[in-house]
């Protein structure tokens, strides 16, 4: 889902992450030409290209990182090279921690390094948002937060740099410490630890922020590491190559080197054998196999019973994936609106709960609900109802995947009494589009449902779309179990059935 986590510090933190790397695929106007023997000797590798994984907590491959320094030629009559960067988390760590979708394109001074046009494209939302600067004709002395990584590099990994983000002028100060050797897909590499400062990271709720550069001249970033209240997020690096038709100069000749016997390979492990059923990650707080039963009532009068069903973890289209389902099952006669066996089924990954595919089946009024709904969690793109796929945020949630992911957020108030909101922010798919769903947490209060007392929080939800807002969604999350107790939505109101089985506690 797609978790626009946290108005605050989900924006703000994906500016922090920002600071190693984003672009977009822009071909400037004004720019021509890749580099040649006449330009200037610059600290910009022309064709290198950085590609990281990012890892948050136990859960590795939440998204993903690259640096590509593209080509030197003119913009504008300057001298330039051009940078792209592209930055996107997936699935869980979306909904938990940042929603960044982003890409930018910086063309920067070959000499001092420093930004002459920028252009940065945000897709973490329903629309695209694109914001462009210009430096042509009066000329920055700040850095942006990708030239600034280059900057650093070049320094090694030292110094104190000013750079503008978020309409803001901050300054980072960087201290080469300690030596680590680290090894990762990309190799083994002799680094060095530098520890970042900044007022912009301490605003940003960002602690120990450090970046291993390697020892030899290039001085690659190999890994990123910071701390926030949700946990540790890790960058590293994954693969490290320049462009064969990048320009280099012709190495001095070498003598031939003394034949090495190369050892046998050793032979492929068998993949292991695929376990269905396994268990699901804590952090998910629910089990599998949990069963919640729900009191349906319209307008105070009872109208059926709806079970929500974590129900089994196999492969779905060759591809580990946990089946959520919710279905009607039980109904009071009289009632109109909902038919016995109803159904909503979402096909999830286990670990992200990001969803994969979606269906609605219903027999009762809730026929125009019927829908089949294929999300693509690596490209956003969502398709259903024979059309061409729509683009949609990366993580975008079904309404049955969020009532499990919502149970994982950081529902809580904020502390600051000046400014008590902690908003989250996730895209959820309905009927046709993606919307951007506020999760607004209150204090947690009592609640009595079916007799029995239960302390739970309040989580209001405004959905964007006029008809859903009207509603006035409402679910109360338990404040030990995070199950959600009630749901209300109009008129419509499930309360669960007293004692519930398999709770996660």
């Amino acid at each position: 889902m797609r978790s626009y986590s946290n108005q605050k510090n989900s924006r703000l933190t994906s500016c922090v992450l920002r600071s190693s790397v984003f672009v977009f695929l822009f071909f400037g106007v004004f720019f021509t030409g890749r580099a040649d023997a006449q330009l200037q000797p610059t600290h910009f590798r022309v064709g290198e290209k950085l590609t990281y994984t990012i890892s948050f907590g136990t859960i590795e491959d939440s998204g993903y990182m690259e640096l590509y320094v593209v080509s030197r030629g003119q913009l504008g009559g300057k001298d330039s090279v051009e940078i792209r960067s592209k930055f996107k988390t997936l699935g869980f760590v979306s909904a938990t921690f940042a929603m960044i979708d982003e890409t930018r394109t910086v063309f920067a001074a070959p000499d001092s390094g420093l930004p002459i046009f920028m252009r940065r494209t945000q897709s973490d939302g329903p629309l695209p948002v694109e914001t462009v600067s210009n430096y042509l004709k009066n000329p920055t002395s700040n850095f942006d937060p990708v030239t600034l990584i280059y900057k650093v590099r070049q320094a090694a990994g030292s110094g104190s740099y000013t750079f503008y983000e978020g309409e803001q002028v901050y300054t980072a100060t960087y201290v080469s410490g300690k030596a680590e050797r680290l090894k990762t897909s990309a190799g083994e590499f002799d680094t060095t630890i530098s520890t970042v400062q900044s007022e912009f990271l301490a605003v940003n709720g960002i602690k120990d922020l450090k970046i291993n550069f390697t020892n030899d001249e290039d001085r690659v970033p190999v890994m990123f590491r910071f701390r926030t209240a949700k946990g540790e997020c890790r960058i590293t690096l994954v693969s490290s190559h320049m462009d064969e038709t990048t320009p280099t100069v012709k190495p001095t000749p070498t003598a031939t080197p003394t034949p090495v016997v190369v050892a046998t390979p050793r032979p492929t492990a068998t993949p292991a054998q695929y376990v269905e059923n396994q268990p699901l990650l804590p952090e998910l707080g629910f089990g599998l196999g949990e069963t919640l039963s729900y009191n349906l009532s319209d307008g105070g009068k009872p109208v059926g019973v709806v079970t929500l069903e974590a129900k089994e973890r196999k492969l779905f289209e060759k591809k580990d994936s946990l089946l959520l389902t919710a279905t009607v099952t039980a109904i009071e006669p009289g009632n109109k609106t909902f038919a016995l066996g109803d159904s909503i089924r979402a096909q999830v990954d286990p670990d992200t709960l990001a969803p994969k595919w979606f269906e609605g089946k219903f027999g009762g009024g809730l026929k125009a609900l019927n829908q089949t709904v294929v999300f693509d969690p690596r490209t956003g793109n969502i398709t259903f109802g024979g059309t061409a796929p729509i683009d949609g945020p990366v993580g975008t949630h079904s309404l049955l995947s969020l009532i499990y992911a919502m149970r994982s957020f950081n529902l809580q108030r904020s502390n600051v009494a000046s400014n008590p909101v902690n908003d989250t922010r996730v895209a959820v798919f309905w009927e046709t589009q993606p919307y951007v769903f506020t999760l607004r947490p209150d204090v947690p209060a009592d609640l009595t449902i079916g007799g029995s007392k239960i302390s739970a929080q309040l989580i209001t939800i405004n959905t964007g779309n006029p008809k859903l807002d009207a509603l006035g969604i409402k679910v109360w999350l338990g404040t030990t179990s995070r199950v959600p107790v009630r749901i209300s939505v109009g008129t419509f109101q499930a309360d669960l059935i007293i004692p519930p089985k398999n709770i996660v506690q």
